[in-house]
């Protein structure tokens, strides 16, 4: 295939997980006597500009339906996190009544809610209805469609440019990566700003992270490639910042390159120069993780088989997109994860697509007492150790298998 930034070849591979059916596609109870679409599931390497992406085999239309069920505010953390976030942009450049937020990938109103409770207009973008519907119900206006150059255009005609615009999460999710990019220049004030959150490429690889492989991540991201996108697209990254989120984000401040006023940090080059130290501008920095997300599955398939033969219970919590990947490719059935504890309702009563696990509230541990609790969402393990604290009456154990598996004493 041909890389979706430089259009050269891309042939290197990262990893192959077989095929999955979309990870946020859960299935209703009538759904379960239906055919399931699955997708081949590969990741390639471009050696021209080191976008790292998935081989196009399925639309986003497919992937961000009108059910979508993936909703942020169910997340006490990550809800903090965009709390602070807000707070710290605010401070940091100057934004009041006068200013004009635009969020793209609003989802149900998560962070644009701390916006709009300091009298700062906003407007969010979200295609998805489920999670746009959640958002107005907030009170944030909200555009339901996909963003790009064409919306971009349509928005700063009707004067509603934008002082900061943030995309969480949305820039791998997104399969023509320069148009999405383009529309933040085009949308963005003369002197606007724009952050853009995503999981960092190099914690994926180093840390065998590939159960955030999914088709709603078209791409696999780095400071290295990204910054050739952006610069591409007319804008120009002045910072950057290192979060623990989702195992290993980076934050991105960019701006218009043609009229942007703030000053390139240091942090920006040494990040680059730390992603060339690692390797990532060489193809053997990727060799050999496909072996490495094999001992993964091999492992965890191990743990799984020991329980069930030794006449234990074991449940998941978190019916997170990463989750399925991990499922689908261990090959993992209701036989050996009785279900998967959600706290989201429009996931409860579905059952997990491919593996077709059920998924329950939360209520049903307490009711189960089940011996091993698998935590699927391994980046909110904390957060869900306190919530499930307990557990310990009854002396269940918590599991997690990526990025090697951890049994709790």
């Amino acid at each position: 295939m041909n890389c979706r930034h430089c259009r050269a070849e891309a042939t290197l591979q990262l990893v192959d997980l077989g095929s999955a059916p979309p990870s946020n596609a859960y299935l209703t109870r009538e759904a379960l006597r239906a055919p399931e679409a699955w997708f081949p599931l590969r990741v390639l390497v471009c050696e021209r500009c080191w976008l790292v992406q998935t081989e196009d085999f399925v639309h986003a239309e497919e992937l961000f339906t009108s059910d979508y069920a993936y909703f942020s505010a169910y997340s006490a953390s990550w809800l903090a996190h965009s709390e602070r976030y807000v707070a710290d942009m605010v401070a940091r450049f100057s934004l009041d009544a006068s200013s004009h937020v635009v969020e793209v990938a609003a989802n149900d109103g998560y962070l644009l809610q701390y916006v709009a409770a300091r009298g700062i207009p906003c407007t969010g973008v979200e295609p998805s209805a489920s999670t746009a519907a959640v958002a107005r119900e907030r009170g944030i206006p909200i555009i339901e469609a996909f963003f790009g150059s064409e919306l971009a255009e349509e928005l700063a005609a009707s004067s509603r440019q934008a002082d900061l615009m943030t995309a969480n999460n949305v820039l791998a999710h997104v399969p023509d990566i320069n148009d999405f990019v383009r529309g933040f220049t085009v949308l963005l004030k003369p002197d606007g700003v724009a952050t853009f959150e995503f999981h960092h490429l190099r914690q994926l690889v180093d840390h065998c992270q590939f159960d955030t492989v999914y088709h709603e991540h078209f791409s696999y991201l780095s400071l290295t490639a990204v910054e050739t996108i952006f610069a591409a697209a007319g804008l120009a990254v002045f910072d950057v910042e290192e979060l623990p989120t989702h195992g290993g984000s980076l934050r991105i401040f960019a701006q218009r390159a043609d009229t942007g006023r703030h000053g390139r940090t240091p942090a920006v080059d040494a990040l680059l120069a730390a992603e060339a130290s690692a390797g990532m501008r060489d193809s053997g920095y990727y060799a050999g993780f496909q072996e490495r997300v094999l001992k993964v599955k091999y492992d965890f398939l191990s743990f799984l088989v020991t329980a069930r033969a030794q006449g234990k219970t074991v449940v998941g919590y978190g019916a997170a997109a990463k989750g399925n990947t991990l499922m689908n490719f261990a090959g993992v059935r209701p036989d050996l994860v009785a279900f998967v504890a959600d706290r989201n309702p429009a996931k409860q009563g579905k059952y997990l697509p491919g593996s077709r696990i059920p998924v329950v509230g939360p209520e049903e541990l307490k009711n189960a007492r089940p011996d091993f609790i698998l935590i699927l969402p391994w980046n909110l393990k904390d957060e869900v150790l306190r919530e499930l604290a307990y557990v310990s009456e009854w002396g269940g154990r918590f599991v997690t298998a990526v990025p090697e598996l951890q049994i709790s004493a």
